[in-house]
């Protein structure tokens, strides 16, 4: 069975509409997305009708949660706070109630299993955390943070804007990277392709171009209020 897995849209259409079109064309069996739909990015809303439209298995992102209920202390630093805020409050005014109760609803995790022999735990940054950074490089966070499922045979997360394949013991930790946003320096669209057979896993990490021009003036045409860092990530590739 052949799955895609895309995470951090971070409310980047355009990017999505790129790699929905880029999946049309690879016969995949099902989608799923790992958080982060709408945030930060020039089209909330349609990034929202977009994934609304797919299908796919739908897990909540930190950057969903802050829509829906604001930041709590320490989630964010003080000095990014006043900035953040402007952002989500520019954000919501896009949205409507039903956009925010989709929002709240979606669950933290799930075990994706469509009849297929592995089954895949699916989270956003951890089985229990919308918000804890794991790297690629910490396998020892990864064995202990992230697979925690035995029964899983693919675990599968978003957050870190970073796609990368590891394998530990006969399973496989995965992650897409980001639609939208990506951070590796990087700028096209990233998601993962995995075929899942009994006894063997296919991974390939695929990225999109995407007109990130059109994106940057969409920053500008809607008034965002932090235009220089957002174009810059998206033009780039690179951490706000």
């Amino acid at each position: 069975m052949r799955f895609a897995f895309l995470s951090d849209i971070h409310g980047n259409a355009t990017a999505l509409e790129a790699v929905i079109t880029d999946l049309n064309k690879k016969d995949v069996d099902h989608i799923v997305v790992l958080g982060d739909l709408s945030f930060r990015g020039p089209e909330p809303k349609r990034c929202l009708n977009l994934i609304r439209s797919l299908d796919a298995s739908v897990v909540k992102g930190n950057a969903d949660e802050w829509l829906v209920r604001g930041f709590n202390e320490g989630e964010v630093p003080k000095e990014a706070l006043d900035g953040l805020n402007k952002e989500r409050d520019w954000t919501l005014k896009r949205l409507n109630d039903e956009d925010l109760t989709y929002l709240s609803e979606l669950p933290s995790e799930m075990i994706v299993d469509r009849g297929q022999d592995q089954l895949i735990h699916a989270f956003h940054a951890t089985p229990t955390s919308l918000f804890e950074n794991v790297y690629p490089d910490e396998t020892t966070k990864i064995e202990h943070q992230l697979m925690q499922k035995d029964e899983a045979d693919v675990y599968a997360y978003g957050h870190i804007h970073l796609p990368f394949v590891r394998s530990f013991h006969g399973k496989n930790v995965i992650n897409p990277g980001s639609v939208g946003l990506p951070f590796d320096g990087h700028p096209l669209a990233s998601y993962i392709i995995a075929d899942l057979e009994e006894g063997r896993h296919t991974m390939q990490i695929h990225r999109v171009p995407y007109n990130r021009e059109h994106v940057v003036e969409l920053y500008h045409q809607g008034g965002y209020p932090n235009i220089e860092t957002m174009g810059r990530v998206v033009f780039y590739g690179v951490k706000p």
